[in-house]
Order: C-alpha cells, then structure tokens, then sequence
C-alpha cells in the first residue's frame, strides 16, 4: 500500500500542470424591442449603446464594433481589427456571436463560467435617434454600464466592445481602436438608464428646434415693443440680454423631464426674456451685460466643478446623438462662451469706467487675460469641460482684446514718457499665450490622467505623419459641417448678417466709441469665434452660434448709444 502511494505521489509530480482554459466572450443578438428592464431581470448589468453617428445602417454600426473606431467621419479605423487581433492571439476561438430570443438569455448565464462574458446587443440599426439596449453578465459586471469614452451612467459606444471584449481575455488593445473598455459602476438601475435615454434623445429632437422658437418669439416680441422709436433702443437692449440668459436657462430646463418638454420650453423661453428684463430693469447700462454673461458662465463653471451632470443633459450640451461627445461642454457652448467671456469683461470694465472709478491700461489687460486663462482652465481640462478648442479659442480672444485696449500711461510711469518697450513686451507675451494654454492643459491632463480628447488624439499620435492626418479629418469634417449647415436657412441668415456687419463696420464702430473697452471686448469676441471656425471640426456650426450671440452684443451696444437702461437714477418707466 505504501509503495501505490508512493507511486501515485509520483506520477502526479511528474503530470503537467492541467492548462485553465481562456475565457469565452460571447456576443449575443437580441431584438432591438427588448426592454431594459428584462436584461436586468435577466441578471445583466445593463446600459444603452450608441450605434454611430447619426442614423446609421447597421452595417457601420457592426463596422464600428470590428474596428473599436467609427470611420464616418473620417479617421484611422481598421475595419475587422478586433478579429485580426484575436487571430493574431490564437484566440479566434474565444470570442462566439449568436442571435438568440430574450427567453434564451437566462440560459446563457446560467452557462458562463470564470472569466467568461456575456454581451446582449440589441440588433442594429437603431430607430431614428435613439440608441441600442445592451447588457452585460461575467465576472466584474454588477451595476450600471458606463465607459471612459462617455463618462455617463448608462451609456457606452459601439466602439467600446472591441476594447471590453480584448481586455477580457488579457490582450493589449490596438491604437488604432479609439473606445475604451465598459465597466459596471454603482448599482442596476433599469429606470435611470432609460430615463437617461430619453433625455438624450430629447437632445437630438429639441436642440435646433427649441432654439430656432425662443431667437424667433424674442425678435417678434422686440418687433412688438420697439414699433415706437423711443422704445427701440430699449427692446434690442431687452433681446440682447435674453440671448445672453438663454444657455442658463436650459442648464436650468435639463433637470426637466423630457416627458415636460412644454414646460421645459416655456421655462427656456420665458424665464430668457424675464431675466432680461429684470436685469435691464434693476441694473442697466453696460453692467446689465456683464451681469448676464457673467452669471451664465459662471452657472456653467460651478456645473463643470461639482461634477453635476446638467450640462450634459443639456439641450445645448454634448450631442449624443448627432456627435461623439458625451461629457463636458460641446462646440456649441463654446461657441457662446467665446463670445460672451470678453465682451463680458469689456462691459464690466466699461460700466466701471463710466462710474467714475479709475481704470489704466494694465488693469483692463489683466482683466482680460485673466478671465479668459480661468474659461479656459475650466472648460479646456479634461476632469472638467473636457473641450480642447477652449484652450485655443478663449485664449486667443484674451489675447486679442487685451490688444485692442487703448493705451494710456502706466501707473508708475512719469507723465509724457514713452510707454513703447513695456507695450511690446506685453504684445510678445499676449502673443505667446495661447500656445502657453495649450501646452499647460497637455500637462495637466497627462498629470490627472482624465485621458480627455486632446491625450487620446493629439499626445498619442505616432509622430508628424499622424498629426498631419488627424489635422486632414479634422479639415474635412468642418467641411462636411459647413455642406450640411448649406441646407439650413438660419445658416445663410447668420452668413448675410456678418456681410452687411463688415460693410458697415464704421457705424458699428461708432457705437462703441465711447466705451473703448467694450470695443476691445467687441474685437476679441469676433477674433476667437473666427479662430473656432477654423480650429473646430463643426465650423459651420460654431459660425452660426457665435454670429448670433455677437449680433445679441451689438443690439445692446447699439442700445446703449441712447443711453437706454445708463443710470439707475431713470425711472423704471423709462428704462423699459
């Protein structure tokens, strides 16, 4: 008996090692129609997923799945990338696709084993502006699907399976794959995730809409009200401060229901055109604009600081929809922002200097920069706005209308002396700014690890060759926005606006004369939402937005050649 033992001990010794077999990702097709709801029942974490941009067949959307990266619009994907990979792995095996009913799904589960994976898809393509339900079960999935490419609850992209599916069975994933892998975070909320799915559908309906009746309602109203000529100044005044409230107000509408979208509207529309008014009220003269661009992006600020998720809910927030942004601020907001910063610091300061108050070169040049350094960090760094053309665009309208700020004699320098070196060198380091913000925001997300687009885009291209070809899509998507934007007649509106702006550009020029600081707000606003245009990939669309917001200014500029709405000493009567 001892001798068996002994034997046995020692074939077991000499045995090798039995192999633990790799896991198995299985990607499961169900109908489209299914709930939510009967994946999580099911035992699956649960989200929805974004098929592609726009309405997509469902061939890009599978396309889109092989790559880890969408190709309309252009980028660097590898169509069938995933497969290669596995194949390349010898793990070709690993990874199985089925089409199966609901009611088979439990058996599934029931089946998985290890590090196995189960990923139940609704079947492509999606219905029209809306996204696809997806659910996942394995090991390490046990709440709300989420990924680093949407930082939302509830959402993920078609280019986040490739990524989730390598990562499962230990394989490094390929540069050229641009999703990220899904987790599971918090707890299963069947409820919110449709919930959130809805809102982001409400995004892509109601965006353009909502926006095109509040500018329309406003001007037929400040038609209605200036048909007096005493009353015109005051109603382009009231106009221009309702466009300067109108992003607050839908911060304001996200926490809204989007089953209350009448409410939301008139919420929008009417609390818009109220604040003008109480403002213009209470308050008037060039600080009533400052006070209402300086609230609105603040509101925005202290969103992007919390951490709240209002701006992404947003009408006027990432599309999710129609575009690849899901988190912080899209070229939309920026567009206003770029805009609404300095000619909200050139107001502020104006209606300072009309006080009385003393006000020398260098303090409005500061001012200027400042402001549009601290836009820029907020709304640039990937933990918080997350929006790589702020870092350029704000910048460079600092930059610009600190330029343009006339010049007096420094404080400290004897009255009559030349002022020409410090000027230049002021000139030379206004100049350099904008590449100074650029540079600090890539360390700043390398040093965060926030993985933001300017990290995944631009420091992680191989060399100039990548550079050059991402700077080529970029170029062709702004010409795909602008052949899109042709369609639209709000587009050519804006076009024929900044025409006849720059062929009267004298008697705009007029109407700022007396408030030179103003004017410099004026000019840098004009220089970032040109310098948006070419740095965006949405150019038309940035054009668009921010001619509409400039034209606002220069309907309350224009107002404020009457002096309507100066001094709080007029009567309210009178400022109305």
């Amino acid at each position: 008996m001892v001798a068996a033992i002994a034997a046995g001990v020692v074939a077991c010794g000499g045995a090798a090692p039995a192999q633990a077999r790799p896991p198995v990702v299985t990607l499961a097709l169900v109908p489209r129609t299914t709930l939510v709801q009967r994946l999580a029942d099911t035992g699956f974490s649960v989200g929805l997923l974004s098929a592609g941009i726009g309405n997509v067949p469902a061939e890009e959307t599978y396309r889109d799945i092989s790559a880890g990266n969408r190709e309309p619009p252009p980028s660097d994907a590898v169509p069938g990338l995933l497969q290669s990979t596995l194949s390349r792995a010898g793990l070709s095996d690993s990874l199985r696709k089925v089409q199966v009913a609901p009611d088979d799904l439990s058996r599934l589960v029931a089946r998985l084993r290890g590090g196995d994976l189960l990923i139940a898809l609704g079947k492509p393509p999606p219905p029209n502006d809306r996204a696809l339900p997806i659910g996942i079960a394995g090991a390490g999935f046990d709440g709300t699907l989420t990924s680093d490419s949407t930082r939302t609850s509830g959402y993920v992209l078609s280019t986040d399976l490739a990524p989730t599916i390598l990562h499962r069975l230990g394989l490094s994933i390929p540069d050229e794959m641009d999703g990220e892998p899904i987790r599971a975070d918090g707890d299963i909320d069947p409820g919110a995730v449709v919930d959130r799915g809805e809102r982001m559908t409400a995004v892509a309906e109601r965006r353009i809409r909502e926006l095109t009746i509040c500018i329309a309602v406003w001007l037929l109203a400040a038609l209605a009200i200036g048909r007096k000529p005493a009353r015109r100044r005051a109603a382009a005044a009231w106009l221009g401060l309702a466009f300067a409230y109108l992003p607050l107000l839908l911060l304001a509408g996200a926490a809204i229901e989007p089953k209350y979208a009448d409410v939301e509207g008139l919420l929008v529309a009417g609390g818009a055109a109220a604040l003008g008014a109480l403002t213009l009220i209470v308050v008037g003269g060039w600080w009533a604009a400052a006070v209402a661009c300086g609230v609105t992006v603040i509101a925005y600020a202290i969103d992007m600081l919390t951490g709240s998720e209002l701006t992404r809910l947003s009408l006027l927030g990432p599309d999710p929809i129609y575009g690849a942004r899901f988190y912080g601020i899209g070229n939309e907001l920026e567009a206003l922002f770029a805009v609404m910063v300095p000619v909200g610091v050139g107001a502020g300061l104006s209606a300072w200097r009309k006080s009385g108050k003393p006000l020398n070169e260098r303090v409005a040049v500061l001012a200027f920069v400042v402001a549009g350094l601290l836009a820029a960090a907020l709304f640039a760094v990937g933990r918080f706005g997350a929006d790589v053309g702020a870092a350029i665009v704000l910048p460079v309208g600092a930059v610009v209308a600190a330029l343009s700020v006339p010049v007096v004699d420094f404080s400290g320098y004897e009255p009559g002396k030349s002022t020409r070196a410090p000027r230049r060198r002021v000139v030379a380091a206004l100049v350099c700014l904008p590449f100074i913000a650029v540079a600090s925001l890539a360390v700043i997300d390398l040093a965060s690890g926030a993985n933001a687009h300017l990290t995944r885009s631009v420091l992680d291209a191989g060399g100039a060759n990548d550079l050059a070809d991402l700077a080529e899509r970029r170029l062709r998507l702004s010409a795909h926005d602008f052949a899109q934007a042709a369609a639209n007649p709000l587009f050519w509106m804006v076009v024929v606006g900044i025409v006849l702006a720059i062929a009267r550009w004298r008697r705009i020029d007029a109407w700022l004369t007396p408030a030179p600081i103003a004017r410099a707000g004026l000019i840098g606003a004009c220089a970032a939402v040109a310098a948006g245009v070419l740095v965006n990939d949405s150019g038309a669309t940035f054009l668009v937005l921010g001619g509409l917001a400039l034209g606002a200014f220069l309907a309350y500029a224009w107002a404020q050649t009457g002096e309507i709405g100066g001094s709080r000493r007029n009567s309210g009567a009178e400022r109305v």
